[in-house]
Parts: C-alpha cells; sequence; structure tokens
C-alpha cells in the first residue's frame, strides 16, 4: 500500500477492485456489494470536490450533538448493552476528546457518580453496570473514561488498591488473565489489566509480580499469518493484534514476538481501493479498524525502533494516512451524527469512537512533521495516545496524581511507623468505606497502599483499546 502523502486520485484506484477471476464466492460476492456502495459515495465526492475543493468536511457539531445526547439518553436498542455501561461512558468521552469537546462540568461530575456505583467494594475492578460483577473490559473502559475527565474527584475514584486485588483475582498462573473471575481467556484480558494497571501507575514490583510471564503468554498467540489471535491457535485478528502489541510495549516485551511478521500483516490489512482496514483475511472493511490496525502500525514501528535502536523508523507512516481519512470522512459520517462501519450501516457509539481514533492516528502519528490533514482543515482531530487511546495529556496528568498521591501516603506511613504523627486514611479509602457501609463491618477498614512507584519511559509515547467492542457481531469477533 503506497504511503504518499497525496490524496488519491480515487478514479485511477478503481483497478484495485476484487476481481473474482471467473470463480464467485460468498465472500466475493459480499466484497463486490460493498465495493459498489463505496464507490458510489466517492464517485459523489469527485463531482462535489470540483465545486468546493475544501470537501470533505468532518460534521463536527452533528457529531458533539450526537455524543452529549447520548450521554444522557440512549435508544431502546442499546438495552442489550446493559453489561456494558462503562464502555459506553467511555466511547463517548474519547470521542469527544478528539474532537475536542468539554462537557460541562455537572454533567462530568454525574458521569463519574455512575462510574463510582460501577466499581465492586467486594472484588474490585468495575462491573458493567451497578451491583453486576467486576470485569476487566468495563474496568479498562472506566479507568480510561476517568482519566480523560481527569478531576480530583474522577481519579480519585480509581482505587488502586482494590483493582490490584481484583487483577490477582482473574490472573492465570501462566500469565493470562481472565475476563472475570471464572470468565473467558484471552489477549483483550492481558491488554485490559496491563493498561489499567500502568495509568494507576502501579509499582514496579507490584506490576512485576502481576504480569509475570504474561508477555511470554501473549507471544503465543502470534499466528502463522503474523497477526494475533485472541488466544493461542485462534486466527489472527485486527482487534486482538492490536491488544497484544499495545500490552507488549508497555510491558518491554517485544523480543518474544516477530515484529516484522506482524508489521507486514497489518500493512496488509489496509484495503487497495476502500482505503479503510479490514479486521481478518478476507473480511470487509470496517471504520472501527481504522484505530485497531491503524494505531497498531505505529505502536509496531516504535516497539522496532526501541528494539533496534533506530529512531528514524518511526519517522514515515507505513500506512496511507490520506486513504485512511478518504474512507472515514466520505464513506462513514450520518449527516445527522455519529459515525459508522461501511455505507447502509447505522451509526453507533463503539464505530464513532474507533473511526475517530483512527483519524486522529492517521494524522498525528508523525511526530516530527506536522498533522497530515485531508479536507477542510478543520478536520484536524486532536492526538490520542496510541497504545491507550485517551488523550496523551491524561496518561501524563494520570501519573502526576497517583505520584504525588503515592508520596503523600509514604509520608503518612513512615510518620505512624516513626510515632512522629498519625497516619491518616486516604479519601480513596474513605470512599469506599462509605461503599461497604452496611454490607460489612467496618472492623474491615482498608490498609494503605505504600509502595513506591517507578515511572520509567511514562513520558514516551513509544512506551506506554479487547477487540473490546461489545457492539460488534458474534460473527466478527469470531
Amino acid at each position: 500500500m503506497t504511503t504518499d502523502e497525496t490524496p488519491r486520485n480515487l478514479t485511477a484506484f478503481k483497478r484495485y477492485k476484487t476481481d473474482e477471476e471467473g470463480r464467485k464466492t460468498f465472500t466475493s460476492i459480499e466484497q463486490i456489494k460493498t465495493e459498489a456502495s463505496i464507490e458510489r459515495f466517492y464517485d459523489r465526492y469527485e463531482q462535489l470536490a470540483v465545486l468546493d475543493s475544501s470537501l470533505p468536511r468532518l460534521t463536527r457539531t452533528e457529531h458533539a450533538r450526537y455524543l452529549e445526547t447520548s450521554l444522557e439518553n440512549l435508544s431502546t436498542g442499546y438495552e442489550c448493552l446493559d453489561s456494558s455501561r462503562p464502555w459506553l461512558v467511555y466511547w463517548i468521552m474519547n470521542a469527544a476528546s478528539v474532537l475536542g469537546v468539554r462537557f460541562n462540568d455537572g454533567l462530568l461530575n454525574r458521569v463519574v457518580d455512575f462510574l463510582i456505583k460501577c466499581r465492586s467494594p467486594e472484588l474490585g475492578g468495575f462491573a458493567g453496570g451497578p451491583g453486576q460483577d467486576p470485569h476487566l473490559a468495563p474496568t479498562y473502559a472506566a479507568v480510561n473514561a476517568l482519566c480523560i475527565i481527569g478531576t480530583e474527584k474522577a481519579l480519585n475514584a480509581i482505587n488502586r488498591r482494590t483493582l490490584k486485588r481484583f487483577l490477582a483475582a482473574v490472573r492465570e498462573p501462566n500469565g493470562a488473565f481472565r475476563m472475570h473471575v471464572g470468565g473467558e481467556l484471552d489477549v483483550r484480558g492481558a491488554y485490559c489489566a496491563i493498561s489499567s494497571a500502568k495509568l494507576a501507575a502501579f509499582s514496579a514490583e507490584d506490576e512485576a509480580k502481576l504480569f509475570e510471564g504474561t508477555a511470554s503468554w501473549i507471544a503465543e498467540c502470534q499466528t502463522y499469518e503474523g497477526g494475533f489471535g485472541g488466544a493461542p491457535d485462534l486466527e489472527a485478528h485486527g482487534g486482538y493484534s492490536f491488544c497484544a502489541a499495545a500490552a507488549l510495549a508497555i510491558l518491554g516485551g517485544e523480543e518474544k514476538c516477530n515484529l516484522p511478521a506482524l508489521l507486514r500483516w497489518a500493512v496488509n490489512r489496509q484495503m487497495a481501493f476502500e482505503g479503510g482496514f479490514q479486521g481478518r483475511t478476507n473480511k470487509l472493511v470496517d471504520g472501527c479498524y481504522s484505530f485497531w490496525q491503524g494505531a497498531l502500525i505505529p505502536v509496531i514501528q516504535s516497539l522496532m525502533a526501541r528494539q533496534q535502536g533506530r529512531p528514524e523508523i518511526m519517522e514515515t507512516a507505513l500506512f496511507n494516512r490520506f486513504a485512511l481519512q478518504e474512507y472515514v470522512l466520505i464513506c462513514c459520517q450520518r449527516p445527522s451524527g455519529g459515525l459508522i462501519d461501511k455505507p447502509g450501516k447505522p451509526a453507533d457509539l463503539y464505530h464513532t469512537c474507533y473511526t475517530l481514533s483512527g483519524i486522529s492516528v492517521a494524522q498525528h502519528c508523525e511526530t516530527s512533521r506536522p498533522p497530515l490533514i485531508f479536507g477542510h482543515a478543520d478536520n484536524e482531530l486532536l492526538p490520542t495516545h496510541p497504545v491507550h487511546n485517551i488523550p496523551p495529556k491524561a496518561v501524563l496528568d494520570a501519573y502526576k496524581y497517583f505520584l504525588k498521591h503515592e508520596l503523600i501516603e509514604a509520608e503518612h506511613q513512615e510518620a505512624f511507623c516513626n510515632g512522629n504523627g498519625t497516619a491518616t486514611t486516604t479519601s480513596q479509602e474513605d470512599v469506599e468505606m462509605k461503599e461497604r457501609d452496611g454490607s460489612r463491618s467496618r472492623s474491615e477498614t482498608p490498609g494503605r497502599d505504600t509502595e513506591s512507584m517507578s515511572t520509567d519511559g511514562t513520558e514516551s509515547s513509544t512506551e506506554l483499546s479487547s477487540e473490546t467492542g461489545s457492539e460488534r457481531s458474534s460473527e466478527e469477533r469470531s
């Protein structure tokens, strides 16, 4: 796939449409239908662009309205996601963040209150809704959403002590992670656990204990194609490959996998005609892979740069950044707000989040150069962190917050041990005690988190999102 930094001649690119070679299959029929629907959008765009060279435009106002409305009221179609409510919050918050939209303080405060209700005082971590069992996927989503909000109350809602307890409860002896106690085991679990622990600034000692053997288990999930499956011996998949690479980036375990094979697989997932990415070999283009595959490639490049000591590897993106933006901006925007999988599909929060995140990565992944913007200048989005998929500033602010509170707690503990003062219960623990009131005895007042924190590499985006979209069909996740 070309990486030329000029918009494509869409008429010329029609030569890359599928050739059935005289043998129809279900796969080829669906591919040709999809290409035909996309071709209609591209043809119309070329006609309109003659009259207005600033096209296409990102319809920011409509998308922002869609997100804010969804934060307070959802259609009945979302009832099936009752156990994924922190995901809904995260998708909205992250999509809004790359658009540069900040909701009012009152609304954000209510969001934090809701996420606190999803926290499990007994097991730790966050559940998919109040009163449900904790689960790694909504834990990741809740931690990300709270970091995006970034207020004192929001960050204080991340109870590291109980989070640590939950992660230990779902860890397997070989370093793999189950999504919940007794639940399924796959790469999503490892990534969600590692990302949450990193944002919560777990100490180096705690990380070493929790993630012993995890990088080796993740490496076992790499397939003959080069990508990663959800577990050993499963098919390579864009969402799982991102989770694997991002987890290895945080752990520093890139030497355990075949990076050239992973890169070759990833760059070949960009569709020659459509411009967007597919999730697996011989599958259709899907807007959500704008992030899963689009962010995977610069993450791989950063790992190769670190492994080989060659920072110049990061200087040039290895996918067509214009083509990806063309697909999303021309084919995936719903006029009334929200973004979609592909033409003919309805808008939803999952695709809105990950298509916008993918555009952000495409625009900003060459950090030594100005952003690459397709269409109107107002189409520029704010950067998102390629590993955590939240604003880079939110990542650093979370580290600073937990480092500050780590030092305060350590000082209190030292004063208590030396008899020079009285250690006080942290405000985070006060919240937990209120949650327990009426359900457990106050004699179980939680202890203090006094471990030291390592900040190595926290300022580098090269060292820092299961196919986590609950809205995807079971066929697409398989």
